[in-house]
């Protein structure tokens, strides 16, 4: 079955709606995925079609849970969720922070190859990151991403730094991260946890939300 159709059907088991020129854009972040994976291994997902559901629409289950205009998406690795996310949302400003160079210019060719004009490429560790120059935003972030990246505990730890007093951290996770929730840092707590439903995606999916507190 051809990307595009594949894509369409995932895309009608959800509610999400996206638009042609979108989902033309997903299907040429994949094109690229795939291509350049053969060279750098960039994902251990080889299948374009296996790719569609275990890294497009995993990232894209999260779009309407965001609450803000600029996010930083840490450890994005190939640039998930971000880059899927900065498709779906041109409104929004997605910075994209990885350690590794091969991940990074990967992520700066699909920019180039998409034009997209609401992503900003980050080589750094997180925990060495200040967001504290013109490129970045100058009271920090509405929301914090990561996907993949790290245990809830080390998320909250290493990005503290990152996010302006109103902005959460957006963890997506497998299973509840039960014990993890019961020892939240002080200043920190559960905002929401939404059940995922991905199409054709074994295994639960949930996005944790961790806001910050007053006092």
């Amino acid at each position: 079955m051809m990307l595009a159709d594949s894509l369409q059907r995932l895309i009608n088991e959800t509610e999400l709606n996206v638009s042609a020129d979108h989902q033309a854009q997903l299907i040429k972040l994949v094109e690229l995925l795939n291509k350049w994976n053969k060279a750098y291994n960039l994902t251990s997902v080889r299948d374009p079609q296996d790719m569609l559901i275990k890294h497009i629409m995993d990232s894209l289950a999260v779009s309407p849970m965001l609450d803000g205009k600029c996010f930083i998406d840490v450890g994005t690795g190939p640039g998930l969720p971000g880059l899927p996310l900065a498709i779906m949302n041109p409104d929004k400003q997605f910075y994209l922070l990885d350690s590794l160079g091969k991940r990074i210019t990967f992520i700066k060719q699909v920019i180039f190859d998409l034009g997209l004009t609401n992503v900003t490429p980050i080589k750094s560790r997180v925990e060495e990151f200040q967001p504290d120059d013109h490129r970045w935003p100058e009271q920090g972030f509405d929301g914090v991403l990561s996907r993949a990246f790290a245990s809830l505990d080390d998320m909250l730890q290493w990005c503290h730094h990152l996010p302006n007093t109103e902005g959460k951290f957006y963890a997506l996770k497998g299973t509840i991260p039960q014990d993890e929730l019961t020892r939240l840092p002080q200043g920190l707590a559960l905002d929401k946890v939404h059940q995922l439903t991905i199409p054709q995606l074994e295994g639960e999916r949930h996005l944790v939300i961790v806001k910050q507190t007053k006092g």
